[in-house]
């Protein structure tokens, strides 16, 4: 793989935020006011001889899973949506949800799945002044959701880095990005979600479920901050405020992102590395997001990824941006120290790029590179309250060295977290990770068919030595993120340690199991790593 498909591969990788599938609810809901201006689609069933079929049954991002389901609903309302869901339940068909399509593991692909909804044409984002928050479709794609909220009243939610995402399935993960250090996760700021459910009846109908603490359907909307995607129902909108925004300005509902973002790369020469300086590199690395990482610290404006490659990739590599007010030298100064922290005592002079951009040109631009093809991907993750130990480190050198593995695709990258959203209880979302410093994500990702065992099995091979002390998987206290599904978790061949839920959800898995027997009866929307009914 060249240098520029690894990087392709990678920025892809932070593109998968948005897990493709959508989610789940109960219970008839009233129209609701100011739709999009631009009327919807009308909706189609296209089955297999429609040559749209093709395209709309592959639109996945990881290539290894292709779904051949009878047909594809390309849907336009939320109607459109109970009657699709509707027609599914009285044929007896399983189906699934696909927003953005960014989805790493097979849940849409699934053999078993013979429907497919496709919200891709629901790209609603605009004010509803009837709940005081911005409603945003499910098949919007970041980029336009950070566009029209910015020029439109100024403001923004901290959602993630890759513009090409869809709302659907990043939000009920939780949704992080470049600003979540210092604005908290996009769920923080979520006030109220549409969902397409089915009750016990074996009837679809939508529901709005609010935070609102008298709200009689408050659970639902609890569990799509962070039960994941395609397990309680089809969310078709989302409405967005921040929880103590006042009054009935638009530009007041919601955060406002800087005036200006410092984007950055760095990178360090694999070839002058030895295993003392790589070691030291992600030693340093770790104790600096340790020190800056609490609620309120300065140097939440910062966000990185540092990106662990193999020796043929040529450089270790970091990204990321510093959110800045323009005309201030305070983000230059707040990168150069993260940078000379981090090559502290490493004998490699670090090469440096960086420019200022207007926030939105930025944020439209997404993480450093074109997202490019897609590949045949395998993916795992970890939240990390404290650094790698020397030990883990160690492991990472060794595999990452190895002579026997000659593929330069798989990248290992540490993110850095906490902040803003380390402020909210565990228990205050359905994402429970709030004591974290970073996030871990490694991707690997090939071309061919054929190569499938050998780059799976080595994937698997780091993260169990990685976290042998644990059963081969992260503790419970760290865990995984659910937007970055890795069915091997559940799997008790190769997870000898914390059950997928603990991992996943933490002590918050009961309340969404009695939400999904509540919502989701009869389990119809499900995949392998959905929660299960009480």
């Amino acid at each position: 793989m060249t240098e520029h498909t690894r990087r392709n591969v990678l920025r892809g990788g932070l593109a998968a935020t948005a897990a493709g599938v959508a989610a789940p609810a109960l219970g008839a809901a009233p129209a609701e006011a100011a739709g999009p201006a631009a009327p919807p689609p009308p909706a189609s069933e296209v089955g297999r001889g429609d040559p749209r079929f093709p395209s709309l049954a592959s639109r996945g991002y990881n290539r290894r899973f292709v779904g051949d389901p009878d047909h594809v609903w390309v849907v336009g309302t939320t109607e459109d949506v109970v009657r699709a869901v509707q027609r599914a339940v009285d044929t007896g068909r399983r189906v699934a949800v696909r927003g953005g399509g960014h989805g790493f593991e097979g849940f849409v692909g699934d053999p078993a799945v013979r429907v497919v909804i496709d919200t891709s044409a629901m790209t609603g984002v605009y004010y509803d002044a009837r709940r005081r928050a911005f409603a945003v479709e499910a098949g919007a794609l970041l980029g336009d959701v950070y566009r029209r909220l910015y020029l439109g009243w100024g403001v923004t939610i901290p959602a993630g880095w890759c513009p090409t995402v869809g709302a659907g399935g990043h939000v009920p993960g939780g949704g992080f990005g470049p600003l979540s250090r210092t604005m908290g996760l996009a769920v923080d700021h979520l006030h109220a979600v549409e969902v397409v459910v089915v009750g016990r009846d074996g009837r679809a109908r939508s529901v709005v479920a609010t935070s609102g603490a008298s709200d009689p359907h408050r659970d639902l909307w609890w569990a799509h901050t962070g039960g994941g995607g395609g397990t309680f129902g089809v969310a078709t909108r989302y409405w967005f405020r921040t929880p103590d925004a006042l009054g009935d300005d638009p530009s007041g509902m919601l955060p406002a992102p800087p005036s200006t973002a410092l984007t950055f790369s760095v990178d360090w020469d694999w070839s002058r590395l030895d295993k003392a300086a790589f070691e030291r590199l992600v030693r340093n690395h770790g104790t600096w997001v340790e020190r800056n990482s609490a609620p309120g610290s300065p140097a939440a404006a910062l966000y990185s990824e540092l990106q662990l490659t193999r020796p043929a990739a040529g450089t270790i590599g970091m990204i990321g941006q510093v959110a800045a007010v323009a005309g201030t030298p305070a983000a230059e100064r707040l990168l150069d120290g993260h940078i000379a922290a981090i090559s502290e005592g490493v004998p490699v002079t670090p090469v440096r790029k960086a420019r200022n951009q207007p926030w939105l040109a930025a944020a439209l631009a997404g993480s450093p590179g074109d997202p490019g093809p897609r590949y045949r991907l395998k993916v795992k993750s970890a939240y990390l309250r404290r650094r790698l130990t020397d030990r883990q480190i160690g492991v990472l050198h060794h595999h990452l060295t190895r002579t026997d593995y000659d593929h330069p695709g798989a990248i290992l990258s540490l993110y850095t977290f906490g902040g803003r959203v380390n402020a909210a209880r565990p228990d205050a979302t359905a994402a429970p990770h709030r004591d974290t410093v970073m996030k871990m994500f490694f991707i690997n990702g090939w071309e061919d068919a054929a190569d499938d065992a050998r780059h799976i099995t080595y994937t698997r091979e780091v993260y169990r030595d990685l976290y042998a002390d644990t059963g081969g998987v992260p503790s419970a206290g760290d865990g995984a993120f659910i937007n970055y599904p890795d069915t091997d978790l559940a799997d008790p061949a190769l997870n000898g340690g914390a059950p997928w839920h603990v991992l996943y959800f933490r002590d918050n898995y009961p309340r969404l199991q009695r939400i999904k027997a509540r919502w989701d009866p009869r389990d119809v929307f499900r995949h392998a790593l959905s929660v299960r009914p009480a």
